[in-house]
């Protein structure tokens, strides 16, 4: 018994060792990964709100098929202009799975910090930040170089949950060679801006090398939000990468100062 064991161990061991041997070596492979960037919002002060924020994205695929992935999160900014916003993974648009919370940023103008946190890691950094309260839109016309052309377009005021928006439409062509194209390049983007948020609630985008991204804000709420979304999460380990002038600040003073 115990030299048939051995035998069918050892013969185990080859066939093992014969299957190895068929697949050739590699190295690793990073992959290709794709950012989607959702609705910006600027540190403006005075202008609180909080809303859920939703993103869907089709893309067409050589067969004519398509892929349609979503997300939803959570964004709100406070009478300081601080910003708490959620990053999402994209799941299956035909599916009931919740998109999942990768990470959580709070961006603080008050002490020119910004945090990111990750729950998976239930660990923050810290870093500094340099508030840009302003937006300047590029002119329409050909580019300097003549490599693109914007045509931007007015679309007319409507309403977005009660709250009044003006639509404005940007096409913007890339002439051939500029990116590796061979024909022109066309791309789309409709913005739907709330002078009195100071913020996109609705964007739209068209690319053919993207495929559509139709973003827009829901369950809109113009008053001052929790203020505990603008502290660091409690049990949270916390890296302070800011440079010495700067940490000196506390993150979230301001609420620390006027609690004395």
């Amino acid at each position: 018994m115990k030299r048939s064991s051995f035998f069918l161990f050892a013969c185990l061991v080859c066939f093992a060792g014969q299957l190895v041997a068929q697949y050739p070596e590699r190295g690793p492979d990073g992959g290709t990964s794709t950012h989607v960037s959702g609705v910006v919002v600027l540190p403006v002060p005075g202008k609180p709100f909080s809303a859920n924020t939703s993103t869907e994205w089709t893309r067409t695929l050589p067969d004519g098929s398509t892929i349609t992935t979503h997300l939803t999160a959570r964004m709100a900014r406070d009478k300081f202009g601080r910003i708490y916003r959620e990053n999402h993974n994209f799941v299956p648009a035909n599916s009931d799975r919740k998109s999942p919370t990768y990470e959580i940023h709070i961006y603080d103008p008050t002490s020119h910090s910004q945090a990111f946190c990750r729950p998976r890691l239930l660990a923050c950094v810290i870093t500094d930040y340099v508030p840009q309260t302003f937006f300047e839109t590029l002119p329409a016309g050909t580019s300097e170089d003549g490599s693109r052309t914007l045509v931007r377009e007015l679309l007319g005021q409507d309403t977005i949950e009660g709250i009044y928006v003006t639509g404005t439409r940007e096409t913007v062509t890339i002439r051939p060679g500029t990116v590796g194209n061979e024909q022109p390049l066309v791309s789309t983007r409709e913005f739907w801006y709330s002078d009195d948020l100071k913020t996109n609630l609705a964007v739209t985008r068209l690319d053919p090398r993207e495929g559509k991204q139709v973003i827009r804000l829901s369950d809109i709420n113009a008053v001052e939000p929790d203020r505990h979304l603008f502290e660091l999460p409690i049990g949270y380990s916390v890296r302070d990468q800011r440079t010495m002038d700067l940490r000196s600040h506390a993150f979230g003073e301001v609420f620390t100062r006027q609690a004395k």
